[in-house]
């Protein structure tokens, strides 16, 4: 069954930003109420996936994910999706082996930006970059899916 292995971290600055891609756009929303599993369609760039993951909190949760039409999945994001769609930038940024994902929000979520890296076990040691913050695995409130209906607008100052 496929894992993925996945801790999550605020962004202290964006000195970060030096070492980063070009970054790539994304917009996705969710295709139903998160009981079990949350279902999302994403566009990121110019390929679309259809995401399934297993609603569990914590940082090992089941994943699969499928390519699907962008013309599939624009109309799904219009059509189907629960609450307002997630857009963030995504950016890429190598450090001590890993790749960090640094999500950079819009909209409602303004003003968050997370770090994610996935890893090979739970236990994987992996070296903290100068602009890594608290660590937010365990806090339901930083997950996309979440986001939808409790934006980061509504509580950012109890974070």
């Amino acid at each position: 069954m496929p894992q993925e292995i996945e801790r999550k971290f605020l962004v202290l600055n964006d000195s970060w930003r030096s070492a980063a891609d070009h970054g790539v756009r994304f917009k996705q929303g969710y295709l139903c109420e998160p009981k079990s599993a949350s279902v999302r369609v994403r566009i990121e760039g110019d390929v679309a996936r259809l995401n399934i993951k297993s609603a569990t909190l914590g940082i090992s949760r089941h994943e699969y994910e499928y390519a699907i039409p962008v013309r599939d999945a624009e109309d799904m994001l219009k059509t189907l999706c629960e609450g307002p769609v997630i857009e963030k930038t995504r950016y890429h940024v190598e450090n001590a082996n890993h790749v960090w994902e640094i999500d950079v929000f819009e909209g409602d979520n303004e003003e968050l930006v997370v770090a994610e890296l996935e890893l090979k076990s739970e236990d994987e040691v992996f070296e903290r970059p100068a602009w890594l913050g608290r660590e937010v695995s365990h806090d339901k409130r930083y997950y996309n899916v979440m986001l939808v209906n409790n934006p980061y607008k509504n509580w950012k100052h109890e974070a």
